[in-house]
């Protein structure tokens, strides 16, 4: 029987059609790129983070026993302050009497402070060799020290022994830290400390020619004379005692203000200073040093002649100190800015994939949980919904194009073991749909004729001329098994249940594309909806295979056009309506799933896309009132959560894991990395287990996590985009090839 009746959408004329996916292709494009860029971002923003750590770029080498033949022994005997003016080294030393004291490593946001207070209490000028990365990580404390009056220097970028690095590291080392200090406090400085240096006597023929480089440059190199060795911790009297130069000699000590617990250079700091104040002795720092040392000009006491070159005096900046101006500053302004975006989102990050990690280890074992409860219960021999249906039921089959499976469909339902009438809704194709159907001369189909309307128009064209109670919806790529209708009706003997949702599979699982979607259908779909079931918060029936009460469909308003998934949106408004919606894992249905990347794409974009349509469209339910309340504050949640916003994180923890194994513990990050795959393994294997399925196929499971899953988690954020933008997505129709031919999917 044919009938032909008009479409309830409006036409859509094949120029149109092509218009339309043109502009849609073209809208897609940019939010594909916006989509990358953000995933970008972020992954820039976790090497910057990584990078001010040391984690990325860092090297902890250090040289020793090395020789300084090619070193001239005016240097290596020499003072501890080193330039190259003119292209001539020069070696200064620090005036007897006379202390520059210095810190190195920080600026620490514990021990700096403290530093700077008591140089304060004491009067007394510092300078600080700051790590570049320190410095962007904690700008204002640098400002607090230019503003006191301390005088800084570089102590590289990421604490490297720049012995080991080639030229152009050894300037984007200080180039780097430059940039920091003048975003942090507008400066830029000519002082320079290697980091484990010590000595002048120290340098060898490897860090010889790093600072002819720096000198060539500008720098002057600033070595030690006296060393507290604080970073040894070994009490307060012995720093003290270190840090002392003998006989009277002027020296250039060298105390730590970071890199460790500074407790005890923060109680040795004031007795030192005390104690040398009473030998005699004068502080100045290593620009005074080497400019008192040049003019041999000092009054008694030990005080400099000139208050300019103290720190706060009238002459306002130190010495060594350069007004940052231009590109310089605004270059140095945005470095400080992007690490505070660094810091505060790599820490927040990983915070919120900490709760998402636990969320979904938390959803793994509530799904394993409720499964084994549902398949107890469901298969309990006892259980029954009620008097078994037996009444005819009507199958409608909405088909755009379906050439290469609708005899195949066809026939499985010719095998059904319930009485059934079929309704071939030929939505408008193209090709010889509706041919075929009539051509296999089975009495109880009927082909329905549309102008193309769309999927939802077609199932309820199906909807109006259907003849029974039950109504079974199905897709015209999808073969059912002989006992799938019976199985699929029998809830209906309870009143309460207005849907049910079948068990989809993958027929076309022998392909590595198929093999993914396979594992997928089996764990992520059919669990979750076990669990939903007990839940009774079911989100989606199955556009495969499901079933429903004609009256609450009626009821509901038919199959919305409204979103791009009219089964999740049906589903929604079915619960909200007051009825239950159940899960039959018995009635099987084999789908064809998409054969290639492009396609799989395009499908799981919909279903994502119109997802989000559908929980948007339906969200007063998370404040209404009985059944409709119920699925907003509890199915709602779930699929917010689990479905949408633990999947968008999820490419950040591969992220995070892989950055984790390049940078920073290989072996830590691997074996984490395993243990989850084990848990999703084995609650994969039981999901195998409840369907009866052979286990052979989990061997590819690895290889979904590293490559499948990649994929979906950029369907999904690429959705997002386009929700977030209010961009409009069309129906995309996949290429079918009708290779599931058979029901008997058993033995697969």
């Amino acid at each position: 029987m044919t009938t032909t009746t008009s479409p309830r959408g409006r036409r859509r004329a094949p120029s149109r059609m092509t218009r339309a996916a043109g502009k849609a292709a073209a809208l897609q494009k940019p939010r594909v790129i916006l989509a990358l860029i953000l995933l970008a971002a972020l992954t820039g923003v976790m090497l910057l983070d990584g990078y001010l750590r040391a984690e990325v770029g860092g090297d902890e080498r250090i040289r020793t026993g090395a020789g300084s033949d090619e070193v001239p022994d005016e240097v290596l005997a020499g003072g501890p302050i080193l330039s190259f003016r003119g292209g001539r080294v020069q070696s200064v030393s620090v005036p007897d009497k006379t202390i520059a004291l210095t810190f190195d490593d920080g600026p620490d946001p514990t021990w700096t402070p403290k530093v700077l207070k008591i140089l304060e209490e004491n009067d007394v000028p510092g300078t600080f060799f700051l790590v570049g990365s320190m410095v962007a990580r904690h700008p204002g404390i640098v400002q607090d020290m230019v503003d006191q009056g301390s005088e800084v220097g570089i102590h590289t970028f990421t604490h490297v022994d720049l012995s080991y690095q080639s030229g152009a590291r050894v300037t984007r080392e200080m180039e780097q830290t430059q940039l920091a200090l003048a975003g942090a406090a507008g400066i830029t400085t000519t002082l320079f400390r290697a980091p484990y240096s010590s000595q002048p006597d120290a340098i060898d023929d490897y860090s010889w020619p790093v600072y002819k480089q720096l000198g060539e440059q500008g720098y002057t190199s600033v070595f030690v004379d006296t060393d507290s060795d604080d970073w040894k911790t070994p009490g307060v009297s012995k720093i003290v005692e270190w840090a002392t130069p003998s006989s009277g000699k002027g020296a250039s000590v060298l105390f730590h203000d970071a890199g460790g617990d500074r407790s005890q250079t923060i109680k040795a700091l004031p007795s030192y200073i005390k104690k040398m104040k009473a030998l005699g002795y004068t502080f100045t720092t290593v620009s005074g040093a080497s400019q008192q040392a040049g003019s041999g000009a000092q009054e008694a006491g030990g005080r400099p002649l000139d208050d300019a070159r103290r720190p706060g005096g009238a002459g306002g900046l130190q010495a060594a100190h350069r007004t940052a101006t231009g590109a310089t500053l605004y270059e140095g302004k945005a470095l400080i800015a992007a690490v505070a975006v660094a810091e505060w989102t790599v820490p927040g990050l990983a915070i919120g994939l900490a709760v998402v990690g636990v969320a979904v280890m938390g959803r793994f074992g509530l799904m394993v949980i409720l499964a084994r409860r549902h398949h107890r219960q469901r298969n309990r021999r006892r259980f029954s919904w009620g008097p078994t249906v037996t009444g005819p039921v009507s199958v409608i089959v909405p088909a755009y194009n379906e050439k290469e499976c609708m005899a195949n469909t066809l026939k499985s339902l010719a095998q059904s073991t319930h009485p059934i009438e079929i309704i071939v809704v030929d939505d408008g194709s193209t090709d010889n749909t509706s041919e075929i159907a009539e051509s296999l001369g089975m009495p109880n189909v009927r082909v329905i004729r549309q102008e193309n309307a769309g999927k939802p128009a077609a199932l309820n064209n199906g909807v109006r001329n259907a003849r029974y109670d039950i109504i079974v919806m199905m897709d015209g790529d999808t073969v059912f098994e002989p006992d799938t209708v019976r199985q699929l009706v029998q809830p209906f003997a309870d009143p309460r249940v207005g849907a049910v949702a079948g068990n989809a599979k993958v027929g076309n699982r022998d392909t590595i594309t198929g093999a993914w979607q396979h594992i997928e259908y089996v764990m992520g779909f059919n669990l979750d909806r076990r669990m939903y079931d007990l839940l009774r918060c079911m989100p989606t029936i199955p556009g495969a295979v499901g079933a429903f009460r004609r009256d609450a469909v009626l009821e509901a308003g038919g199959m919305s056009e409204d979103t791009l998934a009219e089964d999740t949106d049906i589903t929604i408004a079915m619960h909200r309506a007051g009825w239950r919606v159940v899960y039959q894992e018995h009635a099987k249905a084999w789908t064809e799933a998409p054969g290639s990347l492009k396609q799989l794409w395009s499908q799981r974009y919909r279903w994502s896309y119109g997802t989000m349509q559908a929980l948007w469209k339906h969200r007063k339910s998370l404040t209404d009132k009985g059944p409709s309340g119920r699925f907003g504050r509890v199915g709602m949640p779930l699929v917010v959560i689990f479905q949408i916003i633990t999947p968008v994180f999820a490419p950040l923890i591969d992220v995070f894991t892989a950055y984790s194994m390049i940078f920073i513990d290989f072996k830590a990050a691997l074996v984490a990395w395993l243990a989850v795959l084990a848990v999703q393994l084995l609650c994969a294997a039981y999901a195998f287990r409840l369907d009866r399925e052979r286990y052979r196929y989990l061997l590819m499971m690895p290889l979904q996590q590293l490559a499948y899953r990649q994929m979906m988690y950029l369907v999904l954020i690429h959705s997002c985009v386009t929700a977030l933008t209010g961009g409009r997505l069309r129906w995309q129709k996949l290429k079918r090839t009708g290779e599931v031919g058979t029901p008997a999917g058993t033995g697969r």
